[in-house]
């Protein structure tokens, strides 16, 4: 079946979900010599790098399957799985999704001692961790077994596999988690229809430039990485799964991959930022995709620029230089990105504009008591959509903490403009009310600074209340060969304004080579204010 063809189908495929994109896809006709997907580590003998046919990802994820049955996995049994690869926790969400199972997806860079405390709350039946992360949990109380390593779980004979779970829409699908930078991780639950709604919507629309040959620099255990397999399984793209999204590793992918669309969080744009592109054969990019966190002007500015696009002129569609940054502010919780704005290298969008809402998702600018606010106000950002999260696992004080009025609160301070276009102003968390109706803005903070300075090419603003007083520290990184002796006090203190300059406390160079490669740029915010300021004031 034509590619077009089967996405309609799909679109239209009630029995289609989160848990069963890849027999779905397979019982549409879909050719099993045709893309699976690509790891950057070998699967079961299967080369690095290498391509998976359709037919091949199917049988390895049958062999897996079959190897958790036989462990005595069953329908709805969360599973913790932490791992390294995007090659283990890809598999590994695929086979127990045929199961029926729950996947509890773990990021692989958590704390041991966090790492036990969220699979002992995750009530598990069991846990699916590689060698390394097994060490790792040793002398640790989990309260239920380790089942092996998902290299184990791919000896499973794939021809003993159970027949594949019917779906019902409500069945819980996977567990992924936020950030646990802080303490023990939120668990956020989705369920096999609201995973998949944004993706159907997105299958009755004519596929964009950029999906056809994709980089998936997403973090591997992220909801976005599960909905990007999902799409990339649905549209037939090609898809090579990075374990690492560190800029240099970034880059070398592109140029040895030549993808089409590159997809990842801000942190990985910042991390490119620090490079000079001219210098790396970009050409075959047409499109970066943003989720997460929104993404800085000053950093989307140097992506546009390299790559080309396709654009309909009166003459047909012509190829023109600069690719194009579709960014997206999302989170686990919201289960896609609830916005989109495009840019290109002839946009100009400072400011931190997200854009306008998907047509799937309803949203509104709410005060402390969850009414709506006036037009250009700043409020709390609300969200009503198919796609949310149906709570966070065992926790349901802390699900109903973040529902008022029907509208879940994400966290984050915005506006509306009179065009419908929204503005991202910060995390509520990191910003400060700091009297007489005022109230100042961390990552507005950092965009100004960005704008105003090409010598920076990353940093971090961390405002807090002392004493009756409001202080604001800055962190910079300086690009390549910028003076580190340089005092930029002044000039950080001009492009931060009057109101935030005037409470500027100190400016503290940060070293590249110091930078944690983290998940989010709200992990890389605390990481960084913990290390640099408190060596500071020491």
């Amino acid at each position: 079946m034509r590619t077009r063809g089967l996405r309609g189908a799909l679109a239209a495929d009630t029995e289609l979900g989160a848990g069963n994109v890849l027999a779905r896809v397979l019982a549409h006709g879909a050719d099993p010599d045709g893309p699976g997907l690509t790891f950057d580590t070998a699967v079961d003998g299967h080369p690095a790098e290498t391509p998976l046919t359709l037919g091949r990802l199917d049988e390895r994820v049958a062999a897996r399957a079959a190897w958790l049955h036989e462990q005595g996995v069953r329908p709805r049994d969360p599973v913790a799985v932490w791992a390294s690869t995007a090659a283990d926790m890809v598999l590994s969400f695929l086979a127990l999704a045929r199961l029926g199972a729950i996947p509890a997806l773990m990021n692989g860079k958590l704390r041991p001692e966090i790492a036990a405390e969220y699979i002992r709350r995750l009530r598990s039946v069991g846990v699916l961790a590689d060698d390394a992360h097994t060490a790792s949990l040793a002398g640790h109380d989990l309260g239920v077994p380790v089942l092996g390593t998902p290299a184990q779980a791919g000896t499973g004979d794939p021809a003993t596999a159970p027949a594949h779970y019917r779906h019902h829409p409500d069945d819980p699908i996977v567990i992924t988690h936020t950030s646990g930078t802080t303490g023990v991780p939120k668990a956020v639950l989705h369920s096999h229809a609201s995973l998949f709604a944004a993706t159907r919507h997105l299958l009755t629309m004519p596929q964009a430039q950029g999906t056809t040959r994709i980089l998936n620099a997403l973090p591997a255990p992220h909801t976005a990485t599960v909905l990007m397999v999902n799409q990339a399984l649905g549209n037939r793209a090609q898809m090579f799964l990075l374990s690492e999204q560190g800029g240099e590793r970034v880059l070398d992918a592109i140029q040895r991959w030549r993808p089409d669309g590159v997809f990842g969080f801000s942190v990985t744009w910042a991390e490119l930022a620090r490079f000079d592109l001219s210098g790396y054969d970009l050409d075959s990019v047409r499109l970066w995709f943003n989720t997460g966190d929104a993404s800085h002007e000053p950093h989307i500015r140097r992506l546009v620029a390299v790559g080309w696009r396709d654009t309909i002129t009166r003459d047909g569609v012509a190829k023109v230089p600069g690719s194009v940054f579709i960014d997206g502010l999302g989170s686990s919780e919201m289960g896609h990105s609830m916005f989109h704005i495009t840019h290109r290298a002839d946009t100009d969008r400072y400011g931190r504009c997200i854009g306008r809402p998907y047509q799937f998702a309803t949203v509104a600018v709410l005060d402390a008591d969850g009414e709506p606010v006036p037009v250009g106000e700043v409020g709390f950002l609300g969200i009503d959509s198919p796609s949310l999260f149906r709570g966070y696992w065992n926790d349901s004080v802390t699900t109903y903490r973040f529902r008022q009025r029907g509208w879940y609160l994400t966290g984050d301070l915005v506006r509306a403009d009179t065009d419908g276009r929204y503005y991202h102003l910060d995390r509520a968390v990191d910003s400060v009310d700091a009297g007489d109706g005022r109230r100042f803005y961390t990552a507005l903070s950092e965009e100004r600074i960005l704008a105003a300075c090409p010598d920076v090419t990353d940093c971090t603003v961390v405002i807090v209340a002392e004493a009756g007083a409001v202080v604001t520290d800055v962190l910079l990184e300086l690009a390549a060969g910028a003076d580190e002796a340089e005092d930029r006090t002044e000039r950080v203190r001009a492009a931060l304004g009057p109101d935030v300059g005037a409470t500027l406390r100190r400016v503290v160079p940060v070293r590249s080579a110091d930078i944690p490669v983290t998940v989010t740029g709200k992990v890389r915010k605390v990481v960084l204010r913990e290390r640099y300021l408190t060596e500071a004031s020491s």
